[in-house]
């Protein structure tokens, strides 16, 4: 779901705020460089600042996992969910006519610690923001699974795989939804993540309620 949500919010930046990602920072450091090259320094101040709210995002939900973790009443997996439907809430109550970097910093913010603090399903290291390493694991295991005869590789190939058919179809229902209902579109991201959120409340409060203090692997 939260590959889903990651397209989900790729396709509303790209659809109603602006016609660029931000769940990652690649193009915004390559587009520095080239702003940089090019003497224009106005559009080199300007990518500062989705790469700064990108690296307080990591910095944030390091900081908050380990404070969230001493009270010990609910994961700071599980606060985050809630601090993203609160985003989403603020997001679709912008007006359209804004300036377009307002939705995309907050894109942009989240996504980090949303990537930075879900690292693994099922045992299994992934990123739930953008497909570039899930591209090239499904090629590994793709490799593996036909030199070896090796279905638990064929297995892991269809996880990653997968992981990035959710990813489309979460771009294909936000691009659809954002073209019908503008920027309010992106409420709809509401309903997976009140799905998520009352699963991982469900665990922190009553399945994992002794398990509050270990670490997820892959963290």
């Amino acid at each position: 779901m939260l590959m889903y949500i990651g397209g989900f919010f790729g396709g509303f930046t790209y659809t109603v705020r602006g016609g660029i990602f931000c769940n990652a920072q690649t193009a915004n450091f390559v587009l520095l460089a080239m702003s940089v090259g090019n003497g224009d320094w106005q559009m080199a101040r300007y990518l500062i600042l989705p790469i700064t709210a990108y690296f307080l995002g990591a910095v944030v939900s390091e900081v908050l996992g380990n404070a969230v973790k001493r009270f010990g009443l609910v994961r700071w997996d599980t606060l985050l969910i809630l601090i993203e439907m609160l985003v989403v809430v603020i997001l679709g109550f912008i007006p359209d006519a804004a300036p377009y970097e307002i939705s995309q910093i907050a894109v942009n913010f989240i996504c980090s610690m949303q990537y930075n603090t879900f690292r693994q399903a099922d045992g299994i290291p992934m990123a739930t923001t953008f497909c570039t390493n899930h591209v090239r694991q499904t090629g590994v295991f793709f490799t593996k699974a036909l030199r070896h005869r090796d279905l638990a590789a064929l297995g892991r190939m269809g996880f990653h795989a997968g992981m990035l058919a959710l990813f489309v179809a979460g771009g294909i229902t936000s691009t659809v939804l954002c073209r019908h209902f503008s920027g309010r579109g992106v409420w709809f991201a509401l309903v997976p993540l009140a799905v998520i959120l009352i699963d991982l409340l469900y665990a922190d409060l009553k399945t994992e309620r002794g398990q509050m203090q270990r670490i997820p692997r892959g963290h």
